[in-house]
């Protein structure tokens, strides 16, 4: 660990053990140079027991949509994923799934991304999807009624939703609301019709419990598949929260986008608030 990396972890631990008993962080921020690193301090500061409890079995949901490498940005960090693993069994789970639904074919974005090889390391079952894991249940939102949803997102005891924070043609951007897309099955396309209510409408469903948000690297342009370096910039934060709506607000601003619609609709649905109190270590 770099010397600036270990004061800022030292910072969080302390952060941490200081909101003991109090008023926990609405979201907190760790920003350095090792995205494992960040992502521990920022889960820790944040409070481990949000992130799991004993004997829970667990879904970390990565982005894992394409046949890239983690330089290109176009997938949820490997090392922010790891981390989220370990700090699920450190707070006593006792499995985590680690899964996706991608949009290239999963045995390449699951090497590639190097998603597969570090959540094995902590300790994951990293699961490929199949069709028979489909299941047919009552979304109850305004844009989807029904859907086929993996049985997986639906015998966990939590889901813990880790998006990477990139561009989107269409939708704008790709954050934490939209990365549920990869549990559900069915003609993904047509959920674009309505894009940003459909997103809030699995939020509501799903309701994952966490959310960490990795920012390490930002895809800005040509989401979301990316593959020109030149469209990658390097914040080296990550952000963890339950809220939904301040988690894409915050990497919607990375993104130059204030209020984009599906924030809007999720705050005014009661999913969560645009501004919130982030604690910054």
């Amino acid at each position: 660990m770099k010397r600036r990396d270990f004061f800022r972890f030292l910072m969080g631990s302390a952060a941490y053990f200081l909101l003991g008993g109090k008023e926990k962080p609405q979201a907190v921020e760790a920003k350095g140079e090792d995205p494992y690193e960040i992502t521990r301090r920022a889960l820790r500061a944040f409070g481990l027991e949000r992130v799991a409890s004993r004997g829970d079995v667990v879904l970390v949901k990565p982005n894992i949509g394409w046949d890239r490498k983690p330089e290109q940005a176009a997938n949820t960090n490997p090392y922010v994923v790891k981390a989220v693993v370990e700090a699920a069994y450190e707070a006593g789970a006792k499995k985590v799934l680690v899964l996706d639904n991608p949009c290239n074919p999963a045995k390449r974005t699951y090497y590639r991304s190097g998603i597969a090889r570090e959540a094995k390391k902590a300790g994951a079952e990293v699961v490929f999807l199949r069709e028979s894991h489909l299941v047919k249940k009552k979304i109850g939102g305004e844009f989807l009624k029904e859907w086929e949803v993996y049985r997986q997102a639906l015998e966990v005891d939590r889901i813990i939703d880790v998006p990477i924070v990139k561009h989107h043609s269409l939708a704008g951007a790709t954050i934490a609301m939209k990365n549920l897309m990869g549990i559900i099955g069915g003609r993904r396309g047509y959920l674009h019709r309505h894009i940003h209510t459909a997103v809030v409408d699995l939020t509501a469903f799903f309701k994952p419990t966490l959310y960490v948000i990795d920012a390490y690297r930002v895809l800005r342009a040509h989401g979301p598949v990316g593959g020109n370096l030149s469209d990658v910039i390097l914040t080296k934060r990550v952000l963890v929260t339950s809220d939904p709506v301040g988690a894409d607000a915050w990497g919607a601003r990375l993104l130059g986008l204030e209020n984009p619609p599906w924030v809007k609709i999720g705050e005014e649905r009661g999913l969560g608030l645009r501004k919130m109190k982030v604690l910054k270590i």
